[in-house]
């Protein structure tokens, strides 16, 4: 069940990452978004580092390391990108299939999975790929294109973060594996803006940065907790944020869910089920 809670939690928080940040790009730009999220995720990920002490760092952790934080960063900065111009309801679902990318990685490199859990496993990716089901608006054909293309990008980038994030897990603290995208971000996008005097800040987006940043590094702390026991399982769950976001959007910012969207939250939610019986 470890998996599963971890998933899940992962996934509560993402949604909010993804929703903050549909409002925040539109007010300062997807990179200055992204470069605030890792600094305020830094700042609340370093007490946890230091708490976590000094583990032995080989070869192999160094790289993973590395492809979780650039993949996180570049996903972000794609899905953020995407998000400024699409809708939440069409973006979130698309990028939420990392969790499939993530398990697909996981199985093709060994890990075992039962046949009933793949088959859980397939219905959550059916209702992920219907909960993406969105009819673009009478001439927004090349906006729909465009966040569709970025959307995709984001998925295949955040899916093997979240695999490499995984794999980190099983050896190293819980912080050790949500550090590495907030330095990347850091160093590879707040730095650089800082230098140029571009990065953009307004108070009516300082409250969604700083939920953004907090909600980031929560997601990934739940999901490196539950991928501890199973990455396909966690990265899966974890892709739910896509519905539960899309479900929120039309609640917060009235975005129609389509007769397609609707049939897919509900079969995600028959996946967790069996999922969840499947586990116990």
């Amino acid at each position: 069940m470890a998996a599963i809670l971890g998933g899940l939690g992962a996934a509560v928080a993402w949604a909010s990452t993804t929703l903050c940040s549909s409002r925040s790009t539109r007010m300062v730009g997807a990179a200055s978004v992204v470069a605030w999220t890792a600094l305020i995720g830094l700042v609340l990920t370093i007490p946890l580092l230091i708490a976590a002490g000094d583990p032995h760092l080989g070869s192999r952790e160094i790289a993973l390391l590395t492809i979780g934080g650039v993949g996180n960063i570049t996903g972000l900065l794609l899905s953020y990108t995407a998000l400024r111009e699409g809708k939440v309801g069409l973006v979130a679902p698309i990028v939420s299939t990392e969790g499939a990318v993530a398990a697909t990685i996981a199985i093709l490199g060994g890990d075992t999975v039962g046949r009933g859990t793949l088959i859980a496993l397939g219905v959550v990716v059916v209702g992920i790929v219907l909960a993406g089901a969105v009819r673009s608006a009478p001439g927004a054909g090349a906006a729909h294109a465009t966040s569709i293309l970025l959307a995709c990008g984001a998925a295949l980038a955040f899916g093997v973060s979240l695999y490499a994030t995984g794999r980190i897990g099983h050896t190293l603290p819980v912080a050790w594996a949500v550090v590495p995208p907030r330095i990347v971000g850091v160093l590879a996008i707040a730095i650089p803006l800082i230098a140029r005097g571009a990065l953009r800040l307004t108070r009516p987006a300082l409250p969604l940065l700083v939920a953004s940043g907090a909600t980031e590094v929560l997601g990934f702390a739940a999901f490196s907790a539950g991928a501890r026991h199973d990455v396909a399982v966690a990265a899966v769950l974890a892709s739910l944020f896509g519905a539960v976001a899309a479900v929120l959007a039309r609640v917060l910012f009235a975005e129609r869910l389509t007769r397609p969207q609707v049939t897919g939250v509900t079969v995600i939610a028959a996946g967790i089920v069996a999922l969840g019986l499947l586990q116990a």
